[in-house]
């Protein structure tokens, strides 16, 4: 599984931005997908994720209101549109693929892609 993500850049706060990740194989309709972002000195987190069929989301409560999930399973893509961004949403952003089964986030996350900055200035 390959994933490639995309679509990061600078903005400034307040303004949005539309991540995209593409994953390459067949079997992308059949799991959970998930956008993770890391800050500089801090963990990885979970910010949203998606089930295989778009039907149950999951938001870190940050960004709840903010962000939204969506994926085009006939384009293998899931996408990551980001608005009224702040400065603490600067990170690299990360899309991961999940499991087929959703549970509360569709985790464990184990296939990864290279990540795109996003940067927020205020």
């Amino acid at each position: 599984v390959q994933l490639q993500a995309s679509g990061g850049g600078l903005v400034q706060a307040g303004g949005s931005l539309r991540l995209s990740c593409a994953a390459s194989g067949r079997s992308f309709s059949n799991y959970a997908m998930g956008w993770f972002r890391q800050a500089p000195g801090k963990e990885r987190e979970l910010v949203a994720s998606i089930s295989w069929g778009g039907g149950a989301t999951y938001y870190d409560d940050s960004v709840k209101g903010r962000f939204a999930i969506s994926r085009v399973n006939a384009k293998n893509t899931v996408y990551l549109q980001m608005n009224s961004l702040k400065p603490e949403d600067t990170a690299v952003y990360y899309c991961a693929r999940g499991r087929p089964t959703w549970g509360t986030t569709g985790g464990p996350y184990e296939y990864w892609g290279q990540g795109t900055l996003v940067t927020v200035s205020s």
